[in-house]
């Protein structure tokens, strides 16, 4: 029984895609372990003294302001 073209072809494509199932995992676990670091990075920027001190006076700046 000969198998049509475009089954053919729709089978290729299937075996292909079948072969890199396991990518989007690891591509997953990679960029979900980016953003943690960044994420850590970040807090710590966010909570040193100078920046803390600039982000309490822009605060301050912005409740004292008159309208």
């Amino acid at each position: 029984m000969a198998v049509h073209n475009g089954a053919r072809t729709l089978l290729r494509r299937m075996r292909a895609a079948g072969k890199d199932a396991g990518m989007v995992t690891s591509e997953y676990a990679m960029g979900l372990i980016a953003a943690v670091g960044f994420a850590g990075l970040l807090y710590k920027v966010v909570t040193s003294g100078q920046v803390r001190a600039a982000l309490e006076a822009v605060v301050e700046k912005a409740l004292h302001a008159s309208f």
